[in-house]
């Protein structure tokens, strides 16, 4: 009976939905560590007539798996002799192919567009010639790209204040390094920001991921937004932050959308962040580590803006700068 009594009363505790905010969807940023920073580039790519720009922290080139977990694994990640990372002049074909078929936008959205890539010096996880081949692909489309390499940094978004030791790559990949990863990129994305607040002001709120597609594509039932108190009344620009692999809330609960640092400067510059989160998944979708879909376990559309998770966040977005 307990049982039962439990379980009518499960609704009552589901997140509400993601908030209508009235957000201007025509300067949207994105950024990601790692699996979330390949999924920004992805995001960018298949979207750039509405995203006007990303950054990278330990991401690759667009397409890098080509839909597969071994060339992800080794040639976008850990490339050597045999298994080197795909060249950019390859890559050019493929998305120049994507956009005659309309599957993404023209790319003469991405010339000018602004790109801010990191990779640490002691980063083993992905190796920083990934990150380099990145660079190279966003040149070769114009964008204004800015690469960070000189810090001594392991597989981790860096901070001045908050988690490991600065070459650690280890959970919950979150590092001291004296450097606020997300202060620079959101300065290069956006332009001049304001200083950000001491300590966040706004409302981090959870909401429910369900109706964007849940678990069968391998993404949570919640996520998370911060809203300044700004944002509550008047529209706001909107940057989306993606965890990497290992970093969502069931991994490391709410550390990566409190520390990673992008919610201070959000208070003082009328920015709403929007955390979509994954789920681990060990059956149908193969997913242990609860990573961003970047070589295909959810079809091989997942690179377009035909992909599941790709459609998923583009639509929390549409949410936001709704009435």
């Amino acid at each position: 009976m307990r049982v039962l009594l439990l379980l009518a009363c499960l609704p009552a505790f589901a997140a509400d939905p993601l908030p209508a905010l009235r957000a201007d969807k025509r300067e949207v940023t994105v950024s990601g560590l790692s699996s979330g920073g390949y999924m920004a580039v992805q995001m960018h790519v298949a979207h750039s007539s509405s995203i006007a720009g990303a950054g990278v922290i330990a991401g690759g080139p667009y397409y890098c798996a080509q839909g597969s977990l071994a060339t992800a694994l080794y040639n976008c990640m850990t490339p050597g002799a045999w298994t080197p990372v795909p060249r950019t002049e390859f890559m050019q074909a493929t998305v120049e192919g994507l956009a005659k078929l309309g599957r993404i936008d023209p790319l003469k959205n991405l010339s000018g567009s602004r790109v801010w890539l990191f990779t640490g010096a002691q980063d083993r996880v992905v190796y920083p010639e990934v990150v380099k081949e990145l660079r190279r692909f966003y040149d070769f489309r114009g964008a204004k790209t800015v690469l960070v390499s000189d810090k001594p940094a392991g597989h981790a978004i860096v901070t001045q204040t908050q988690g490991n030791a600065c070459g650690a790559s280890e959970t919950p990949f979150i590092n001291d390094c004296g450097y606020d990863a997300a202060g620079e990129l959101l300065r290069h994305l956006l332009g001049k920001l304001d200083a950000p607040s001491l300590k966040p002001m706004g409302r981090l709120a959870t909401f429910d991921q369900k109706p964007y597609g849940g678990h069968a594509i391998s993404m949570d039932d919640s996520g998370f937004v911060y809203i300044p108190k700004a944002c509550e009344s008047a529209a706001c620009r909107v940057h989306v932050a993606f965890h990497g692999c290992r970093q969502n809330a069931a991994a490391v609960e709410e550390r990566f959308v409190r520390e990673a640092g992008y919610n201070r400067w959000a208070d003082t510059n009328r920015l709403i962040v929007l955390y979509p989160q994954t789920v681990a998944r060990y059956w149908f979708t193969f997913n242990p580590r609860a990573c961003w879909d970047w070589w295909g376990y959810n079809g091989p559309a997942y690179h377009t803006r035909d992909g599941a998770q790709v459609r998923a966040v583009k639509a929390m977005i549409d949410r936001l700068g709704s009435q």
